[in-house]
């Protein structure tokens, strides 16, 4: 199947910045789309920014402008470079995507999650 390992997570101060990347390995047939979500205590897990295989992205109103999403196919590495940061941007970051193997149905694989904390 598919692993993904993220990096990058930390404590870093108001305005500062900080880049996470998710490596995927494994038996990997195909990656579409990859991506990173974001939980806060006592708040849904929500999308902060996705991309495509083609490298569309998308990402939530409350990071434009400041977050960065991108990838390296070649490495299955999908990166957020993340500026501005805000202490509303503390929360557990998990790396998304969607893939599949040989033998397996597509499907949703995810990280074990980094933790991000904006604080003076």
């Amino acid at each position: 199947q598919v692993q993904l390992v993220e990096s990058g997570g930390g404590l870093v101060q108001p305005g500062g910045s900080l880049r996470l990347s998710c490596a995927a390995s494994g038996t990997i047939s195909g990656i579409s789309n990859m991506g990173w979500y974001r939980q806060a205590p006592g708040k849904e897990r929500e999308l902060v920014a996705s991309s495509t295989s083609i490298g569309s992205t998308d990402y939530a109103d409350s990071v434009k402008g400041r977050f960065t999403i991108s990838r390296d196919n070649a490495k299955n590495t999908v990166y957020l470079q993340m500026n501005s940061l805000k202490p509303e941007d503390t929360a557990v970051y998990y790396c998304n995507a969607y893939a599949w193997s040989p033998g397996w149905s597509p499907r949703d694989y995810w990280g074990q999650g980094t933790q991000v904390t904006v604080s003076s």
